[in-house]
């Protein structure tokens, strides 16, 4: 016969999963909404930026300036910069970026190319520890509560001293990008050296709405916007290329700022719904337990039953 006391604790241990999982679920929600405000907030300044690059690249020939940010050379030693997640609980975030990280760097292998990693976050960090792949330096992800900005900063720079020193001659970044709540994709994306023909791409945001008692992810296309072009008399007190040495650093920075709110918004939203299935699962073990524990009840009490009846027949 089943034991009720077990059957009454085990109960009681999936009500506090339950809790537990659920305000999960809606701290990951409240640090998404956060995260969208971040995406927000950097817009304007991104936007500005690469308007002013437009008007540079409308007075310059980019293909014809020699700036070390935009040197291309013959590719021989590869940074990859890694961002993955501090934390679990959060699905096939982490298995999922570092699994593309492995792939390619097995590619760059084939290739005969050399490479060191640059690696944000504990989850990666623990893992290529234990792989015989060379490590240049590591990152723990920022509190969740602090600004990326200070960690991007840090980055950029880890990032550039090399490159322009010449150690590296590529930087390549790993990122996940965060597509729905169900749903992210492991990007690799080449920082250094910068494509001009990237500027201006359409970007997209996106936005934690609440539908039918639920959340929602809506994304919205954002087309960068460019501003007039120079007039032809505009007169330069720096030269234009000085003036571009000074903006592509802070270009590099903006977008290594948007890749980390997309892998943070992307954790999170892995988290979310990770948390959700937990809640959903605990709530139909606990139907199952309740079923199990009524039975067993009945039967204890039917026992007692026949057990006084045969006492009284005897």
């Amino acid at each position: 016969m089943p034991n009720l006391r077990g059957i009454r604790d085990r109960i009681k241990s999936v009500k506090n999963t339950q809790k537990i999982t659920k305000a999960m679920r809606l701290v990951a929600a409240a640090r998404v909404r956060r995260a969208q405000e971040q995406v927000l907030a950097s817009r304007p300044f991104a936007d500005r930026l690469v308007g002013l690059l437009f008007r540079l690249r409308s007075r310059l020939r980019f293909e014809d300036v020699q700036s070390p940010l935009m040197e291309r050379r013959d590719v021989q030693k590869v940074l990859v910069l890694v961002i993955a997640g501090d934390r679990g609980l959060c699905g096939a975030y982490n298995s999922n970026i570092i699994r593309r990280t492995v792939q390619y760097l097995r590619e760059l292998q084939q290739q005969g190319k050399q490479f060191a990693l640059y690696l944000v976050g504990n989850k990666a960090i623990s893992f290529f520890r234990r792989s015989n792949f060379p490590i240049a330096k590591t990152l723990a992800n920022p509190d969740p509560n602090a600004p990326l900005e200070a960690a991007n900063q840090l980055i950029t720079d880890d990032i550039l001293a090399p490159f322009l020193s010449g150690e590296y001659d590529q930087v390549e970044l790993v990122y996940t990008r965060f597509v729905s709540l169900i749903s992210a994709r492991p990007t690799i994306q080449t920082l250094l050296p910068l494509d001009p023909d990237a500027l201006g791409q359409e970007d997209e945001t996106f936005k934690l709405i609440t539908k039918g008692g639920g959340f929602e992810v809506l994304r919205e296309k954002q087309q960068v916007r460019t501003e007039p072009e120079f007039a032809a008399d505009t007169i330069f007190e720096q030269d234009p290329t000085q003036l571009l040495d000074a903006l592509l650093p802070l270009y590099l920075t903006s977008e290594i700022l948007h890749a980390l709110q997309e892998a943070s918004a992307s954790e999170l939203a892995a988290r979310m719904t990770a948390m959700s299935a937990a809640s959903d699962n605990a709530k139909k073990l606990l139907s199952t337990l309740t079923i199990v524990y009524n039975k067993a009840r009945q039967a204890s009490i039917t026992q007692e039953i026949l057990e006084v009846v045969s006492g009284a027949n005897a």
